[in-house]
């Protein structure tokens, strides 16, 4: 007889939220907006979700000389989960790593990247295993 593990996902309830916040605003705005179009569509939906969140957060700089806040994520929610939105016609690997720094710079654990361009919204989750947390 074969023993079954919970289920170990990083934030589940806040993440199911989060998606659910993302395919509604696909919903309402459709395929071909900007990003800051569906940035503001999922700022009012976390809002009305009443969730905390940072918009356009501000990264610590990464070396001596670097302009202070030209590094911005799009969300922090919960001080848990870093959104980090796209609409464009490809996601690339370049736009992970860009997620991995943004992961790195403020200790998360847990970013998704999501395109919102696409035809379906396809949410990305990416895990930081250099940080170790308690709660999920």
């Amino acid at each position: 007889m074969q023993i079954m593990q919970k289920d170990k996902v990083i934030y589940r309830e806040l993440s199911f939220k989060i998606n659910g916040i993302l395919f509604r605003v696909k919903k309402n705005l459709g395929q071909y907006k900007n990003e800051l179009q569906y940035c503001d569509g999922i700022a009012n939906e976390l809002a009305n979700e009443k969730l905390k969140f940072e918009r356009e957060k501000i990264l610590p700089e990464s070396f001596i000389g670097e302009s202070k806040g030209r590094n911005r994520i799009d969300f922090l929610i919960e001080d848990k989960i870093i959104l980090e939105v796209k609409s464009k016609q490809f996601i690339t690997k370049n736009d992970y790593y860009q997620v991995r720094r943004y992961l790195d710079a403020l200790h998360k654990k847990l970013a998704i990247l999501v395109n919102m361009r696409n035809y379906y919204v396809r949410p990305k989750r990416i895990l930081n295993s250099d940080v170790k947390i308690i709660d999920l």
